[in-house]
């Protein structure tokens, strides 16, 4: 293991993420606002950090994919770590537990609070807090990567470690230039959505918030009631569009300005994802229809929070927890669906589930026809045995860790709607669950120790479970493989 160039990478980060509380602290003085101060000093901690680290470059400056899952989990520790410190220096969220789990939630875009009186905020406050999803959604490693060089196949190693998703052989050879690209086309659509915000009567910051939240697929409002604050039917609109849109994998994207289109029309995964869209706001419409004026507005409202849920941004425009018990299993289904592979959104993604249903065929094929051979294709392309390995490996430590975390959150004695909700919400990066930790509610009222299971639960889910779990392994700390 290359330490050396381990901590020279990671003094890098937190030179980036020096610079990125500079934003934060610009609003606090435009604001007037004497806890933008706060962003200063964690800012300046950093830098020394930086300045000690990240400045002189090893002469091994080789690593590989074990030191790279290592670099991106430690990356979003660190990150969320120091992130938190200016909530709880200016006194805006005291415990530090809490800045942390409310840090790692917006890193991971996930868009869970333990906020109750969140208008009582400073902006630049809920600036940073939303800020954290629009860095984080592209993923914290392909930001800083953008801004600082690194070695070709060292950069590949991280971006295969932190991209989402079963395959990650659509990367551009230069890693530098895949991560411009991806976040050029992020930024694009980024600045369409604030022109349209502001279009809809939205002033500048708000815009701002809301875009963060929705590019990010993270769901941070700086209002208790979310988007329902807005009570728009044209915002929603754009919002359902643009949330619908970051949850589609961003190699397409890519395929479009190189004006391919048949593999985009062809893409099994985006077809999935359309059809699971259109299908389940049909069937959320339908049993909401009796709580609304008339069906195009139970649609409005059924559209957005599908939306919101399948992308895992987790806006609100109602208080779904008063739908039909129908309506909120779907929700749930959901959350753990996901968005596309190799996009903003969260969940165990819509490729992998595509992957166990034709292994469910493939099966069943095979009981009726014994000696029959056949091949799982996604895309028209052979998946290989590895690949197919690494779904079943993700599925069941899945399974493994919602089944932990709901066993040792339930020793705070909820219910069982929002303790498997919250575990579920958490886990798959979404935001509001049902009950006590629904879209008007919070995850104030766990405990420390379930804000810190449900903060570990976002770091996981938002990492893909292996390159968290790496860290606790004898194997990623040898010095040699």
């Amino acid at each position: 293991m290359n330490l050396k160039m381990m901590c020279y990478i990671l003094g890098k980060m937190l030179g980036v993420e020096a610079l990125l509380l500079l934003l934060p602290a610009f609003v606090g003085l435009i604001y007037q606002e004497r806890s933008g101060i706060y962003f200063l000093i964690t800012a300046g901690i950093l830098a020394v950090l930086f300045l000690l680290t990240g400045i002189k470059k090893p002469e091994n400056r080789r690593i590989y994919g074990k030191e790279g899952m290592v670099i991106v989990a430690v990356v979003w520790i660190l990150w969320s770590l120091f992130g938190a410190l200016p909530f709880t220096l200016s006194g805006s969220i005291p415990s530090y537990i809490d800045a942390f789990f409310e840090t790692v939630s917006g890193f991971t875009t996930t868009g869970s609070t333990i906020l109750k009186d969140l208008e009582a905020l400073p902006q630049c406050m809920l600036f940073w807090r939303s800020f954290t999803h629009w860095v984080g959604g592209m993923g914290v490693l392909v930001f800083a990567m953008m801004l600082t060089s690194l070695d070709k196949e060292s950069g590949m190693y991280l971006m295969r470690a932190e991209v989402p998703g079963p395959e990650k052989d659509k990367l551009v050879p230069k890693m530098k230039e895949t991560a411009r690209i991806l976040y050029g086309m992020y930024l694009g659509l980024s600045i369409v959505l604030v022109v349209l915000l502001l279009l809809g009567g939205m002033n500048l910051f708000d815009s701002l918030i809301h875009m963060f939240g929705t590019a990010g697929t993270g769901g941070f409002s700086n209002y208790a009631i979310s988007v329902g604050h807005f009570d728009s039917a044209y915002i929603d609109i754009v919002l359902s569009v643009f949330m619908i849109l970051f949850g589609v994998n961003f190699g397409l994207y890519f395929l479009l300005l190189l004006r391919d289109f048949k593999p985009v029309w062809k893409n099994e995964e985006l077809r999935a994802y359309l059809l699971i869209i259109t299908i389940t706001t049909l069937l959320i419409a339908v049993d909401i229809n009796e709580d609304y004026p008339n069906f195009l507005q139970s649609l409005r409202y059924s559209l957005f929070q599908v939306a919101s849920i399948i992308t895992t941004t987790g806006y609100a425009t109602t208080d779904f927890n008063y739908w039909p018990m129908f309506s909120k299993w779907i929700l749930i289904l959901l959350m753990v669906i996901g968005a596309c592979a190799s996009s903003t959104g969260g969940g165990i993604k819509v490729s992998r589930g595509l992957v166990v249903l034709k292994t469910i065929k493939r099966a069943v094929k095979q009981m009726i026809h014994p000696k029959s051979v056949s091949i799982i294709r996604l895309n028209d392309k052979k998946m290989s045995q590895e690949t197919l390995r690494n779904v079943y490996s993700y599925l069941m430590a899945y399974a493994v860790i919602a089944a932990g975390s709901v066993i040792l959150v339930s020793l705070d004695d909820m219910d069982m709607e929002t303790t498997l909700s919250a575990v579920m919400t958490t886990l798959n990066n979404v935001g509001p669950g049902l009950a006590v930790a629904g879209p008007m509610g919070s995850f104030a009222d766990f405990s420390v120790m379930s804000k810190i299971i449900f903060s570990i639960d976002m770091l996981i889910g938002r990492l893909e479970i292996f390159p968290f779990l790496i860290l606790f392994t004898a194997f990623a700390w040898r010095k040699k493989f």
